[in-house]
């Protein structure tokens, strides 16, 4: 089996890296526009060889999609347009309901698997790629009623062999709980960082005070405005409906803090650490 990965930056360089590692296919193509991180993923043994998308089209078995969520729709209909009734598209973006809504139609959606591999980290590019990525972690398959039950099995068989966890879930529902689980997490980071740089002036008293809660809230903040401006803007009214909750919960928050309400702050925090059991449930 041969794997074409479209974008060689974290998600799809982790990808391309981590197949190579558990030796589940036979080669591994990538398909880069920028040629400085073509040539450093073939310097990394990421990829075997770097090809065009055209070349990719013939040679490869299944055709990955790790690109920014902006362009997968336009090049899934490209793709989908050419491939046959063999081959694999397949997608690796953070959002889904705007992606599967223009696939919808198309006469080869059936060929299409939509996937979100629930893993990241706040680098980009393809020195960020790691071998371990996906390593006990869940992805997610959206609409999988409407892809053959054969592309769906391949797609799941790859995902596992990487150590992964397969969720169906409509895209939908899907976008609506990325804002909640991830979207929101990058928003706060970033707006923390900017609140701390805006009235922090001595970068030199940041780094000296800055504990590990503070390193660890703001990590996301580092991440790419290229890959997360697209993710904002494609599931714009979840994310909206997600920061008018958010924005309430620190009135809350603020109010109480004002008026010296003890009582309630502590409601507020009692009823946060519940999340641990959320997290840790099943450990």
């Amino acid at each position: 089996m041969k794997v074409a990965v479209v974008g060689l930056g974290l998600i799809g360089g982790s990808f391309a890296l981590t197949l190579h590692k558990k030796g589940v296919v036979d080669s591994i193509v990538g398909v880069e526009a920028n040629p400085l991180h073509a040539a450093k993923a073939l310097e990394l043994g990421i990829v075997d060889s770097i090809v065009t998308l055209d070349e990719a089209i013939c040679c490869a078995d299944i055709i990955a999609l790790a690109v920014p969520v902006d362009v997968i729709p336009t090049i899934a209909v490209k793709l989908l347009n050419r491939v046959s009734d063999n081959q694999i598209v397949m997608d690796m973006g953070s959002t889904k309901e705007e992606l599967c809504d223009v696939v919808s139609q198309h006469p080869k959606r059936s060929r299409f698997v939509a996937t979100h591999p629930m893993w990241g980290t706040e680098f980009s590019g393809p020195c960020a790629a790691r071998s371990d990525a996906f390593a006990y972690r869940n992805v997610v398959i959206c609409e999988s009623e409407k892809s053959d039950k054969d592309a769906v099995k391949v797609v799941s068989d790859l995902y596992t062999a990487l150590g992964m966890s397969v969720i169906e879930m409509g895209a939908e529902e899907h976008d609506l709980h990325a804002a909640y689980v991830s979207h929101i997490s990058h928003i706060t980071s970033f707006i923390l960082s900017t609140t701390v740089l805006e009235k922090e002036r001595e970068e030199e008293t940041i780094f000296n005070l800055a504990g590990g809660g503070f390193d660890s809230t703001v990590r996301l903040a580092k991440s790419s405005a290229q890959t997360w401006i697209p993710i904002f803007l494609q599931n714009k009214y979840n994310v909206l409906d997600v920061l008018r909750e958010y924005i309430h919960q620190l009135n809350l928050f603020r109010k109480a803090l004002e008026k010296d309400d003890v009582q309630t702050l502590r409601e507020i925090i009692t009823k946060a650490n519940e999340i641990k059991k959320v997290l840790h449930k099943n450990q």
